[in-house]
């Protein structure tokens, strides 16, 4: 874990050499990330896209969401926006320990799979959470309206993460905080070849067999490659206006949690 913005750590604490991060390309990178293309892909894996989440991560999404919303440390009443938010899981997470969520996510088939979810979590009573249409460089919130903000698995897919981020600062009320779930690729000798292993060829594989979307699981890998990962994500988190940034890895570093929040005016 690391509570600043210094560089990656090239040596376990044995002295054993670690694999350094990824760099994030310059200029956003060679993906393409247009709203179009995103919302497009996102529309044709919407219908198999939560029994391939858990086929895909052996149901460890369920547990890292749960993750992300108990460190959001938010309860009964709060104001919280869940950006990117699919089908409404990590909403529903957060929703679950008693905040109003504001479930943000531009492709509308997946946001419709999330009002079953919603209205169970309603029958439930204590928080809440509703979908809304909206695009994450183009919030339609007013300044300082929420007291907490969560990302799963949605900021790589965002075309320019610096306005991404500082339009999620923007909406945050100052202090307001900030929990990110991310795919990362593992530092550890051995766990980081078997990974890229699954994740180049095993997961297309899969995906192509049980997704219509040929494309959306080979962009997977290379977008969590292309995405600045730990101390550079939490660089990125800095530049745009938030402090107190930190990541830990989950599940021996395929995914990170990272946290912050929005500084004073």
């Amino acid at each position: 874990m690391s509570p600043t913005g210094a560089s990656s750590e090239r040596t376990d604490r044995a002295g054993q050499a670690v694999p350094v991060d990824p760099p994030g390309p310059p200029g956003g990178g060679s993906l393409d990330k247009s709203g179009r293309k995103i919302r497009d892909m996102f529309a044709a894996v919407a219908p198999r896209y939560d029994l391939l989440n858990r086929l895909l991560s052996g149901w460890l999404d369920t547990v890292w969401r749960r993750r992300s919303a108990r460190a959001l440390g938010l309860g009964r009443g709060a104001r919280v926006l869940d950006l990117c938010s699919g089908t409404g899981d990590q909403a529903t997470a957060v929703g679950k320990r008693g905040p109003q969520v504001a479930a943000a996510d531009f492709c509308l088939p997946m946001l419709a799979l999330s009002r079953r979810k919603f209205a169970r979590l309603a029958a439930r009573g204590g928080g809440s959470a509703r979908p809304l249409a909206a695009d994450a460089l183009h919030l339609p919130f007013a300044a300082t309206t929420f007291d907490g903000a969560t990302v799963s698995f949605g900021l790589r897919n965002v075309a320019d993460l610096g306005a991404g981020l500082a339009e999620i600062r923007r909406v945050l009320a100052p202090g307001g905080r900030l929990a990110v779930l991310e795919f990362a690729v593992p530092r550890l000798p051995g766990v980081r070849q078997l990974y890229l292993f699954y994740f180049r060829r095993v997961l297309p594989f899969v995906g192509r067999l049980l997704s219509p979307s040929r494309s959306a699981y080979t962009y997977l890998p290379a977008s969590v490659v292309e995405f600045p990962q730990r101390d550079r994500f939490v660089d990125a988190l800095a530049a745009a206006g938030f402090a107190d940034g930190r990541w830990r890895d989950l599940a021996l570093g395929i995914v990170c949690l990272y946290q912050a929040r929005r500084t004073d005016p």
